[in-house]
């Protein structure tokens, strides 16, 4: 009884220590978006789109629409320079896309990504300028090896979890980021796909890797497990610090999406002249297994 009490009486307390808070959210100038990546052994990509206002409606005709035309984009490595080229690509339903990519007209000075090496991005598009660096480290950090092995505690005998030993190099400072790609689709990163080596530096250590997951696409239940048939290819990117930061940040706010007790939380980007997003470099190790 003392106990209803006490409840009922902070209840009381908590609703007479209510109040009503407006948010003046005023219309903010639009902002360049990119999304520019090199892969080792690839060459590079660059999307640039625009943001939109909060109140804007989406659908798919706004989404289109965000492409941004006409930039003049310049990748450069050591010696080389090379002007990438807009090149458009349809998404379905009638709409068509658009990405920045090597200018196959021009091959002399194309390049694709190498272990060790910095690459340097410059934009210049409406009058303004930005830039960006990032840098793809030597590939040091994949697993041992991996398995897949029936998932615990689930009356499905066909479910499995794929499992992973890696050791981590000593040192601190060895970022990874990780895709899973099932029976030949796109590759997907986790829902929590990168990690620094703060608490494992120089460890062996057994972790279970999840599936990779489509964010625009309602997460099943059953998202944490692989079904036994499935031919699984695990990605593996050693990245550096700025573009672990970017998708650390990024996926802490995707995560805090209508959690009203979340902590403040800004998406760290590595783009000049307040753009946003990021240039990211991946040192990408691939293996294909199959789930018995």
């Amino acid at each position: 009884m003392k106990q209803c009490l006490l409840i009922a009486v902070l209840m009381i307390g908590i609703s007479s220590c209510e109040k009503n808070i407006n948010f003046n959210l005023k219309n903010a100038d639009d902002l360049l978006v990119v999304d520019a990546q090199i892969e080792s052994g690839k060459y590079p990509t660059v999307v640039l789109t625009s943001s939109f206002d909060y109140y804007s409606k989406i659908d798919p005709q706004l989404l289109a629409g965000l492409f941004v035309h006409n930039a003049n984009i310049v990748l450069r490595s050591g010696p080389l320079n090379h002007k990438l080229k807009e090149y458009a690509f349809p998404l379905g339903g009638g709409y068509v896309g658009y990405a920045y990519l090597i200018d196959s007209s021009n091959m002399s000075t194309a390049f694709t990504g190498q272990f060790g090496k910095q690459y340097y991005l410059d934009i210049d598009v409406a009058g303004k300028h930005y830039s960006s660096t990032t840098f793809i480290p030597p590939l040091t950090k994949y697993p041992d090896s991996i398995w897949f092995k029936t998932a615990p505690f689930n009356p499905d005998s066909n479910k499995r979890v794929l499992m992973s030993k890696v050791t981590d190099p000593p040192g601190l400072g060895n970022y990874i980021r990780y895709f899973t790609s099932k029976n030949g689709e796109s590759f997907l990163p986790g829902q929590n796909s990168v990690f620094d080596d703060a608490v494992i530096d120089g460890t062996t250590y057994t972790v279970q890797v999840e599936p990779g997951i489509d964010i625009n696409n309602r997460i099943s239940p059953d998202s944490n497990f692989f079904q036994r048939g499935d031919t699984v290819t695990l990605k593996i990117s050693n990245i550096d610090k700025a573009t672990y930061t970017f998708w650390n940040t990024w996926e802490f706010a995707q995560g805090a999406i209508g959690n009203p007790f979340s902590q403040p939380n800004k998406v760290i980007g590595n783009i000049s002249n307040g753009a946003l997003g990021a240039f990211c470099g991946y040192a990408s190790w691939y293996k294909t297994i199959i789930a018995r």
